[in-house]
């Protein structure tokens, strides 16, 4: 079954989540892990531990967080495993329908990619 990876990204330093989206999250993956579909994720901290490499024209150069320039912030992941394109894609949507409901206020960018196991296409 083809795996994917999902990313949360938004602006950093907006707050804590409300309790409502915690528990409605920790349904939406007990669900799917209980179904085989969740098989790992999580939150993370914000970006003022965080240490880049950059390579640049041959130069490999350490980049300690945080990051001004940076507007949005990978806040969260998770590795599933879908039957389906289609399958992975609604779910997505539903896990992106939970920000909206629980946390309108904030500008929540939920992305989906599937995950490659060689140099075949993706799946259609």
């Amino acid at each position: 079954m083809p795996r994917f990876m999902g990313f949360v990204r938004m602006e950093e330093n907006i707050g804590t989540p409300p309790k409502s989206l915690f528990e409605a999250m920790d349904a939406y993956i007990g669900e799917r892990a209980a179904k085989g579909i969740f098989l790992d994720g999580g939150g993370l901290y914000g970006t003022e531990d965080a240490v880049n490499f950059v390579v640049r024209d041959g130069q490999s150069t350490r980049v300690d967080g945080p990051y001004a320039e940076g507007k949005e912030v990978v806040g969260g992941w998770s590795i599933m495993e879908y039957p389906s394109l289609a399958e992975a894609v609604a779910d997505q949507e539903e896990f992106a329908e939970l920000h909206a409901k629980h946390w309108p206020e904030v500008t929540v960018i939920s992305t989906l990619r599937q995950i490659s196991t060689g140099p075949e296409e993706p799946e259609a």
